[in-house]
């Protein structure tokens, strides 16, 4: 039984670990920004009611497998206790930012598909929230882990989580 969970600043790898992750232990993915807005919704940046939004949540922490990663932490506590690994990604502010802008041109020029509306002002303010994200969203999302704070591993290089598990399918294989 595995299940993941993945926390970090816009931009900081989260995407990428979790469907590399998928990839290499068999585990679903989920993004939390999909039970968070609501898609369906003819206005841009809806919210999903947090009635649905926990529906959806616990559908998937009711499994036996998952990767679940987000930005996302007030609402999660029940994915915090039920997870096995609480990766939190504390990637340089700048190289998210690098990130960011280099996505949302990938989109804008058609090169990566997008379920978002993007401007160049919901760019701006995607910008400005990843400034104070470490200082604020971290810190309270760090103080809600403590509980949990033997599964929590704190990451400055993404690709250091693909050598946790590559090392621990060794002992495993012996």
């Amino acid at each position: 039984m595995t299940r993941i969970h993945i926390i970090g600043g816009p931009g900081s790898g989260k995407s990428y670990i979790a469907g590399k992750l998928s990839k290499m232990l068999g585990l679903p993915k989920h993004e939390l920004d999909n039970f968070f807005w609501d898609h369906e919704s003819e206005y841009f940046g809806s919210q999903t009611p947090p009635v649905k939004r926990a529906e959806k949540l616990n559908k998937v922490i009711g499994q036996e497998k998952w990767i679940i990663e987000g930005v996302y932490h007030s609402w999660l506590e029940e994915s915090f206790r039920q997870s096995d690994y609480i990766f939190i990604l504390k990637t340089n502010v700048y190289v998210r930012d690098w990130r960011i802008v280099k996505r949302f041109v990938l989109r804008k020029v058609r090169l990566v598909s997008s379920p978002r509306k993007e401007n160049v002002k919901t760019l701006t303010d995607l910008l400005k929230w990843n400034h104070q994200y470490d200082g604020n969203n971290l810190v309270e999302a760090i103080k809600l882990m403590k509980p949990y704070k033997d599964k929590v591993i704190i990451l400055t290089k993404n690709d250091d989580v693909f050598k946790l598990f590559k090392k621990r399918k060794k002992s495993v294989g012996k």
